[in-house]
């Protein structure tokens, strides 16, 4: 154990303070590397080619995420799901949260008639806040 001496080279008795700085350290270091991690758990795990949107805003914080791929299968907040499944999900969260929101991302490969039938789906069972994920433009406009 370490000293502590005074100017005249005296021993004062042992030190008796904790150096608490390397341990604020590793709990931040921690923290980031939890932050990074919990980012792409969330994240659902079927990849999509979102379009792309000058006026593409922020993400919306949502309680139902509904995902559609190029081939037709959907996913509801990251399980693979059916319209049947997707459409009892709704309505009973709906029914316990007046305040529900959707958010709809399809491939933009997807017929446009299909992103209408979820929108309807998601309206039917008492959502009425929805938005379309779209990833932002960030080149020049074309006409």
């Amino acid at each position: 154990m370490a000293a502590v001496q005074n100017g005249n080279g005296e021993d004062e008795g042992p030190l008796a303070s904790i150096n608490i700085i390397p341990f604020v350290d590793i709990v931040l270091v921690l923290l980031i590397i939890f932050m990074l991690t919990s980012i792409a758990i969330v994240r659902a795990s079927m990849v999509v080619s979102l379009p792309k949107a000058a006026t593409g805003g922020a993400r919306v914080e949502s309680t139902v995420n509904i995902v559609c791929n190029k081939d037709g299968s959907l996913m509801l907040n990251g399980a693979a799901s059916s319209v049947d499944e997707i459409g009892k999900f709704v309505k009973r969260e709906s029914a316990s949260n007046p305040k529900l929101q959707a958010v709809i991302a399809a491939d933009k490969g997807v017929e446009y008639g299909h992103v209408v039938d979820l929108i309807d789906l998601v309206k039917r069972n008492g959502v009425s806040a929805f938005a379309l994920d779209v990833e932002r433009n960030t080149g020049p406009s074309t006409p």
